[in-house]
């Protein structure tokens, strides 16, 4: 019988999820994984040896030269013979770097994140500062407990709120980046809402909480300012309008 694969360790979601030569003309599709994404990050645009990679993804060095052969191949392939190429699935688990303030829920909760600000839901996710959790059994909430993000960006925000448990997020304006590291981890997105959190929260727990179709971060009417960006990613920076 062989041996379980472990799995390999990365940072965070990526921002980015696709590319394409044209939309109109790419041929076929690649599917890269997370944990091959990861080698490209680490040792060509972070230029770390193999060797730093394989610590910072927890296995052996011949692993991580076999996956970055693989993620090689892949970029290869996608410039030469005009590929698109998706970033989805593989053999990972998150970095589960969060804050030790956030408690553990237990079986048969439900965890809806609020982004989080004055009682308000936050705008922009990239910047948020601190989301609300709430923990809900049987319709009703049982927990309540406000917690920092640690200054983290788009990718890495998803990853904590997938280590934070969390099931549900609500949240206001929200990149397409973003909303693919949310159908990632599993958490369920209700993007474009304004107001009261604990309203937001409640609507949701009465099934009047509408999903927006088109919860980017151009959804309001507000405008960034000049050079805004919605936030440091953990791993690297971008801006809003990227995603």
């Amino acid at each position: 019988m062989p041996r379980p694969q472990k799995s390999r360790r990365i940072c965070c979601y990526p921002d980015y999820w696709s590319f394409a030569p044209d939309q109109d003309t790419a041929n076929d599709t690649l599917t890269m994984s997370l944990d091959e994404f990861e080698t490209i990050r680490l040792i060509d645009y972070q230029s770390k040896t193999q060797e730093q990679c394989a610590q910072e993804m927890n296995v052996a060095r011949t692993t991580v030269t076999a996956i970055y052969d693989t993620a090689r191949k892949k970029l290869a392939q996608a410039l030469v013979e005009g590929r698109r190429i998706v970033i989805s699935g593989g053999n990972y688990t998150l970095d589960n770097t969060v804050s030790e303030e956030i408690t553990r829920k237990g079986n048969g909760i439900m965890r809806i994140a609020v982004t989080y600000e004055n009682g308000q839901i936050f705008q922009h996710f990239g910047r948020t500062e601190q989301f609300k959790l709430y923990d809900v059994a049987d319709g009703k909430i049982i927990n309540e407990q406000v917690v920092g993000t640690m200054g983290a960006g788009h990718g890495a925000l998803a990853g904590f709120l997938k280590n934070a448990q969390a099931d549900v997020l609500i949240c206001g304006g929200i990149g397409g980046g973003a909303q693919m590291a949310m159908q990632e981890a599993g958490i369920t997105l209700y993007g474009g809402n304004m107001g009261s959190a604990d309203e937001a929260v409640q609507a949701f727990l009465a099934q009047t909480l509408v999903q927006n179709d088109n919860p980017t971060c151009d959804h309001h009417d507000h405008e960034h300012g000049e050079g805004h960006s919605c936030g440091d990613h953990g791993c690297g920076t971008h801006s809003c309008g990227n995603h």
